[in-house]
């Protein structure tokens, strides 16, 4: 039976969904939002670097919730609403939170739109050691 997971630290769901999934030691992260563990209604960061960093460090909450890490990453799937003019910038913010080397499989995809008006979100596939 797979285990659902809410994290205390991570920030508050905008959608009637879990912060992760666990079956068979697969951890499945939801997509996570620019929003503010603290604060959910505060506005989000300005811009796709600020919105970027937000994302991953909501991402590395919810992993360290669950005793995880980003080194236990087995893919990435990213969603940008502005493709090709946020795709390095998001790249940039992106490539610091993996070392050379150890970075996961990951799709980016170009979307319309996103939840609460974002400009990125990511979700995550991670396996326990």
């Amino acid at each position: 039976m797979p285990e659902y997971h809410m994290i205390d630290a991570a920030p508050t769901p905008v959608g009637p969904f879990c912060h992760a999934t666990e079956s068979d030691g697969w951890v499945f992260l939801t997509g996570q939002m620019p929003t503010f563990p603290d604060d959910p209604e505060a506005p989000l960061p300005e811009g796709i670097t600020a919105q970027a960093h937000r994302v991953m460090d909501n991402l590395v909450l919810v992993l360290e919730g669950l005793g995880l890490s980003l080194a236990d990453v087995a893919q990435c799937r990213c969603y940008l609403t502005e493709f090709e003019r946020d795709f390095d910038a998001f790249n940039a913010v992106y490539k610091t939170y993996f070392g050379e080397g150890v970075r996961p499989a990951r799709t980016t995809i170009g979307v319309t739109a996103l939840a609460v008006g974002a400009l990125v979100e990511v979700d995550m596939v991670a396996r326990r050691p």
